[in-house]
């Protein structure tokens, strides 16, 4: 039998992101998605190594590389309309919902179970679900950053309503405002500063 979900998988690279927003460059959602895997990963190590978490590292980037997946379905949906009100975000649920099934619907019954709580959440694994929230809070930020380092000044409004966002997240996660103060930085500097 045939199964479509990897090749269905591989067109998050045609999902562009910030469709109201005058970007300089492009970010698709793949790029997005291997980001957010990459930090949600760092707040799990910090995390443990730091503060004597004990978070699910490789469950946490796996989550993070899938955690938009159902726009491949969906599209990107601008954040203040998925966010407007309170019907409405519920209705964007719903349909993210039906779009993880669907995709899951594309993978062997056999190993299907195995994807299911990286594309949904389930109670033992919440702090790695909302660590991967503010992963994806970072990379907007860091978007914003870059937009706003060209010149383009679209992104201010962006960057300022995320960085509330996050600090709201990092008070009740010390990783988080780890991860500001010894990585965001950097994001600042040009390739020749980084060296």
């Amino acid at each position: 039998m045939e199964y479509s979900f990897f090749a269905t998988a591989s067109r998050m690279k045609y999902i562009e992101r910030w469709a109201l927003m005058r970007n300089t460059r492009p970010e698709n959602l793949s790029e997005h998605c291997l980001e957010v895997s990459m930090i949600a990963h760092a707040l799990c190590i910090i995390g443990n190594v730091r503060y004597n978490k004990n978070y699910d590292a490789d469950k946490t980037a796996l989550i993070g590389l899938y955690h938009d997946a159902s726009e491949i379905i969906t599209g990107d949906m601008p954040t203040p309309i998925k966010y407007y009100n309170p019907g409405i975000k519920e209705a964007f649920k719903s349909i993210e919902d039906d779009a993880n099934h669907k995709l899951l619907s594309m993978l062997p019954e056999d190993i299907r179970t195995a994807y299911e709580d990286i594309f949904f959440k389930k109670p033992e694994y919440a702090d790695e679900w909302r660590l991967v929230k503010a992963a994806d809070k970072l990379s907007a930020l860091i978007k914003c950053i870059e937009e706003e380092k060209t010149g383009n000044r679209e992104f201010v409004k962006a960057r300022e309503s995320t960085e509330q966002s996050i600090k709201a997240m990092a008070s009740d996660y010390p990783e988080v405002n780890d991860f500001i103060n010894e990585f965001l930085p950097a994001y600042e500097k040009t390739l020749d500063e980084l060296g």
